[in-house]
């Protein structure tokens, strides 16, 4: 089955599961023809506009914009294996493009318009990208880069034709239906998304076709088993991100749930409450940051009509049991978190409809997937003893490989299991709690601390919008903990203000833990997936 049968208990889930991977499975196929065949006018997606109109587009609408376009590139020498690059923020020409390109056995490359041109120079040179759909703000990128991008030979802009760029629209309008999709196996190259990057140069992670039928089982279980064919999904994850697209937009898609598409932009808290009320959001996935920036809005469902809104899902860093007892409190819904990375992602979630949901865990594996907390070596760790997660190859979302690096890619695998490099700690329920990623760890003295629970005790005190904990060089312990935190509309830096933070860490956290100093923040460094990039902040001492 590629989705679960709802269950009463998680145990009953896990042994009724099996996968169910055919031998020929094409993404777009599976997503778009499944509805577009049966019910072409069913609404896929709704297209906010810049004062959040609404749009509705159709099923039978991408299918047959993905069709030309896909007969588009073939007419310019795009080749099964190519590298059709989409970066654009979320809209129907998005999702066309990768519908396109998993039409014709190319891989679709998407690309978030936050890079900048250093970030995208490297993907679109490291993959030999040969096409790319964009928008204005993205051939501008471009046209300082293009000396050092000689395999981009087909340039499409969906704002219009320039001297170096087709009309995207003009292209399909002059483009044949007449478009046979390629019948791709499901370890066909389909899609590569380049690490975040947070601890080195990004690596392109390949996935095949059948990463879009493993991710099925996770999002199902995130999301509360919602009935395929109904509700309302929003996200403002940027669907070049794999949270964004797929824990959101193709499972979603391919379950006859509409997605909202909003265009890029500042993630503004009571706007998000807003959108939410007005389109009548039943699903929501709300990376942590952006669930800790809505816990400045005072008393939403007092202010913002949520009635519709059933589940909210949240991946990319650990949540904290802060924040997911505020969602309790103040929008009445447990939220469903989930862990995964670009290379293997959406392993663990939790869902309180199946009874998996506790306060500062992340969740327990989901059906279909071997998940374990392995020692350095090999063994697996004892109750509350933490090690490395790790999970059982082969599994239907584990990636192909890193584009062009065989060494590296081996280098993750150890005795049939893929290692992640997070740290984490499973409980005597077998909750697996988040610590942190090896390379974030701080250690301190005798001690090894992960940065999550620091910062989610932070972020419990009512100044601390964002907090970041890293370790900085100390002649004594090695490293000592210091804080980096921005802070709530209302409250202004100062050492006072710095001493009563350090002292509520103080009074909840273990003495090692505490940091030793606090720097105020205008920002934290991002990556463009909400992840912070604890490197530059180390550096900076």
């Amino acid at each position: 089955m590629a989705v679960p049968e709802p269950a009463d208990t998680y145990e009953r889930l896990v042994a009724d599961f099996r996968w169910e991977i055919p031998e020929r499975t094409n993404i777009a196929a599976d997503v778009c023809d499944r509805w577009a065949l049966t019910e072409p006018d069913r609404t896929a997606l709704l297209v906010l506009d810049a004062r959040n109109r609404p749009e509705p587009v159709s099923y039978g609408r991408l299918r047959a914009d993905s069709l030309r376009l896909a007969s588009a590139l073939v007419a310019r020498g795009v080749a099964p294996g190519d590298r059709v690059a989409v970066l654009l923020s979320q809209s129907a020409a998005s999702v066309v493009t990768h519908f396109a390109a998993y039409r014709l056995g190319a891989i679709a490359l998407p690309l978030a318009g936050l890079f900048g041109e250093e970030a995208l120079r490297h993907r679109l040179a490291d993959s030999g990208a040969r096409a790319i759909v964009t928008d204005a703000a993205g051939l501008a990128k471009l046209g300082r880069l293009r000396a050092d991008l000689p395999d981009l030979a087909t340039i499409l802009s969906v704002d219009g034709a320039t001297e170096t760029a087709e009309d995207f629209f003009a292209v399909l309008d002059g483009a044949s239906e007449a478009f046979e999709t390629r019948a791709t196996g499901p370890d066909d190259p389909a899609l590569m998304i380049y690490t975040s990057g947070t601890t080195g140069l990004a690596k392109g992670a390949l996935h095949g076709h059948r990463v879009l039928l493993g991710h099925l089982p996770g999002w199902t279980l995130m999301h509360g088993f919602p009935p395929e064919g109904t509700g309302l999904m929003w996200t403002p994850s940027d669907w070049a991100w794999a949270g964004g697209l797929l824990n959101v937009l193709m499972p979603s898609l391919r379950l006859g749930m509409p997605v909202v598409a909003r265009p890029s932009g500042r993630f503004e808290p009571e706007a998000a409450f807003r959108l939410m009320a007005d389109l009548r959001v039943t699903h929501a996935f709300l990376p942590p940051t952006a669930l800790r920036m809505l816990r400045g809005v005072a008393e939403p469902r007092k202010n913002f009509d949520l009635s519709a809104l059933r589940n909210i899902a949240s991946a990319g860093e650990a949540l904290g049991a802060e924040t997911f007892e505020w969602a309790k409190h103040a929008l009445g819904l447990t939220i469903g978190e989930a862990y995964g990375q670009t290379e293997c992602n959406l392993v663990l979630a939790s869902c309180a409809r199946v009874g998996v949901a506790r306060a500062g865990a992340t969740g327990k594996p989901v059906p279909g997937h071997r998940v374990a907390v392995l020692r350095a070596d090999g063994t697996e760790a004892d109750t509350d003893e933490t090690g490395e997660i790790a999970v059982q190859a082969p599994d239907p979302v584990l990636f192909l490989g890193y584009w062009r690096q065989p060494e590296a890619t081996a280098k993750k695998f150890r005795d049939g299991w893929w290692m992640t490099g997070d740290q984490a700690r499973r409980d005597a329920d077998g909750y697996i709690r988040f610590v942190g990623r090896e390379d974030d760890l701080i250690t301190s003295a005798a001690y090894r601390i992960g940065p999550a629970e620091i910062e989610a005790c932070l972020c419990a005190h009512p100044a601390v919008a964002l907090a970041a904990a890293v370790g900085v060089p100390d002649a004594l312990r090695t490293e000592v903990v210091k804080a980096f935190v921005t802070l709530r509309a209302g409250f202004a830096p100062s050492e006072a203000l710095a001493a009563e933070i350090l002292a509520f860490a103080r009074a909840r956290l273990s003495a090692h833990e505490v940091p030793r100093a606090l720097a105020f923040r205008e920002t934290l460094p991002m990556t463009t997936s909400g992840k912070i990039i604890r490197r530059q902040l180390r550096d900076e001492g």
